[in-house]
């Protein structure tokens, strides 16, 4: 009983630096991306664009904007903001020209005069009644 309770405890300590090597390798993946114009963010959550790095005292000069600037230490920045490509939604084509000649206002109309015709008291009413309707 003895022998697997060492071996179990041989497992979690070897799970444990295999973890913390892990870490550490990436950790030094990403550095080695860093460099001036690299967009980043920090461990506090703040996001800038790297200005300088300097090696003998692990700092980094981050812009946080225009002209607005903030040292911290190298390794509390911990991620790479990679830009958000926005996809091209394709053009709908309609096939026919009706579509083009309808005015929005004009499609909007018929809903907008339901509201119209109704009392106030019929307003709550139906708003009390679609309140119950959702819980």
């Amino acid at each position: 009983m003895t022998i697997l309770l060492f071996v179990m405890l041989g497992v979690f300590v070897f799970m444990m630096f295999r973890r913390n090597k892990k870490t550490q390798q990436q950790q030094a993946e990403l550095q080695s991306k860093f460099g001036p114009g690299v967009e980043v963010m920090t461990s506090f959550g703040l996001y800038g664009r790297i200005v300088e790095i300097d090696e003998d005292e692990n700092k980094v000069l981050l812009e946080l904007s225009p002209g607005n600037t903030a040292t911290v230490h190298r390794q509390a920045v911990t991620k790479i903001v990679e830009p958000i490509v926005a996809a091209e939604e394709p053009t709908v084509v309609p096939n026919d020209a009706s579509s083009l000649t309808v005015d929005k206002a004009e499609s909007a109309a018929p809903a907008n005069d339901v509201a119209r015709d109704e009392t106030p008291e019929e307003t709550l009413r139906r708003l009390n009644d679609e309140g119950k309707k959702d819980s």
